[in-house]
């Protein structure tokens, strides 16, 4: 009788999983399917702004380089309006980029030759996805047209993300028939959708809730949480932030496209003084190249009488990524601090960021992201075809729900759990077992009557 009884709770528990696998996979699919594409078009973004914008960003290398100040001035020349930004040529082949910001209030970034001053274009300024093609995929890929609900339908997603595979692998499990699905073994209809879902969660997954984590730091409530438990246990920022210099209002991130994400959202300090000579770009540009900055790294302007120069570098290998703030008229360094710098939360951050958009490794790193990337919309076209092959005529086609009342009740403690790790998953997970809960009560109801 215990035997039987263990038994056909499994099996309740497992129709359950399956039921919530089915309802939350059905969810967020349109999501995932967004993230999946843009993700893996973002991969190769330099790629395909090297391919796109060739005539701006290469040049014929020369003898020697102008000075910044000279391409700075040509670049106003042809577009008038205030200097926001030098990026110096990365390298030999590379043109100078300078971001001014015109009289419309728009900001562009224009093209020079460093060796001969010539102005070869101007684009409008895409931040850091360096054109405003790969803006509008990164603006698709974060929901940020969306406005905040696209953010908060992203972080939800990536969560539903994890405990999909959790889920999926779960179903998969043999129980004792000996091997589960590793390969296609059907030749044709559902039963072929199923392996092909099956197989490519199980070979992909880890992969998968690789890209779903390392992708929460930019979720409003995660990454939120995240970033304030980090810098309030000393694990993110630098100790001793900015040396108790006085602050400005304005954050890292609207000073710099380069900043990294776990100082993004702190203050940028002040000059020590409001008033002098402020120092030449020329004299700026020399200074961080002296204190080792890898190419790559950009100057942005200072903000007002008080700001500061702010050099930053983002680069491939993220060893490198550093920030270097100037006082404007002393060209004092008030701040120089690269990874190493970084509490350890902070430092693991930054690489999974790096990873996440296919920089570290290179092109092993993104092809690797990008066969994951093929797997997620792979996972939706299969779920979906699944489900369509097995609905019934008219009808949605949800895997029933369980008679067993325990099922609910460990669903519900699965929920808060969740919600420890991902408060959005937790929500929608309540949620849903509320509905199965009433539906459990109905059936009870009727069954009574």
């Amino acid at each position: 009788m215990t035997v039987t009884t263990s038994r056909a709770a499994s099996a309740a528990l497992y129709r359950a999983v399956w039921r919530w696998h089915f309802i939350a996979g059905l969810v967020i699919l349109p999501i995932v399917l967004i993230l999946a594409i843009t993700g893996g078009i973002y991969l190769f973004k330099d790629e395909i702004n090297d391919a796109a914008y060739s005539r701006l960003r290469f040049v014929e290398p020369a003898a020697a380089q102008r000075a910044p100040s000279a391409l700075a001035a040509a670049a106003l020349e042809a577009h008038q309006g205030e200097l926001k930004a030098y990026t110096p040529p990365a390298s030999a082949t590379r043109s100078a980029e300078i971001d001014i910001l015109g009289p419309d209030g728009l900001k562009d970034t224009v093209y020079v030759n460093p060796y001969t001053g010539e102005v070869l274009g101007t684009l409008w300024d895409g931040g850091a996805a360096g054109s405003p093609a790969m803006y509008v995929v990164r603006k698709l890929h974060s929901l940020e047209y969306v406005g905040w609900l696209g953010n908060r339908l992203i972080e939800m997603a990536a969560g539903w993300m994890v405990l999909l595979v959790a889920s999926g692998i779960y179903l998969w499990w043999p129980r004792g028939r000996g091997l589960g699905t590793t390969s296609l073994k059907a030749r044709r209809g559902r039963p072929w959708w199923r392996d092909l879902h099956a197989v490519t969660g199980l070979y992909t997954g880890v992969f998968i809730v690789f890209l779903a984590l390392t992708g929460l730091p930019w979720s409003a409530i995660w990454g939120g949480k995240f970033y304030e438990y980090a810098n309030a246990l000393e694990l993110g920022m630098p100790e001793g932030y900015w040396s108790g210099l006085p602050s400005s209002t304005v954050p890292l991130s609207e000073a710099t496209d380069r900043a990294p994400w776990i100082i993004e959202k702190q203050p940028v300090p002040l000059s020590s003084a409001a008033e002098g000579v402020p120092q030449t770009l020329d004299q700026v540009v020399a200074t961080v190249e002296g204190l080792g900055i890898v190419p790559g790294y950009s100057v942005s302007m200072p903000r007002g009488p008080a700001g500061v120069f702010t050099a930053s570098v983002y680069p491939d290998d993220i060893t490198y990524e550093r920030v270097i703030h100037l006082d404007q008229y002393s060209g004092a360094v008030l701040y120089d601090a690269d990874l190493a710098d970084l509490g350890t939360l902070g430092r693991w951050a930054e690489w999974g960021i790096s990873v996440h958009m296919g920089q570290e490794w290179g092109l092993v790193n993104q092809i690797v992201l990008l066969l994951a990337c093929l797997a997620m919309v792979g996972l939706c076209v299969s779920g979906a075809a699944m489900w369509w092959k097995r609905r019934p005529s008219g009808a949605l086609g949800v895997p029933q729900v369980p008679s067993d009342w325990r099922i609910p009740r460990t669903l519900l403690l699965m929920a808060v759990a969740a919600g420890v790790f991902f408060p959005l998953v937790g929500l929608s997970m309540l949620g849903l077992a509320a509905v199965e809960v009433a539906l459990h009560l109905a059936r009870r109801r009727k069954a009574l009557a």
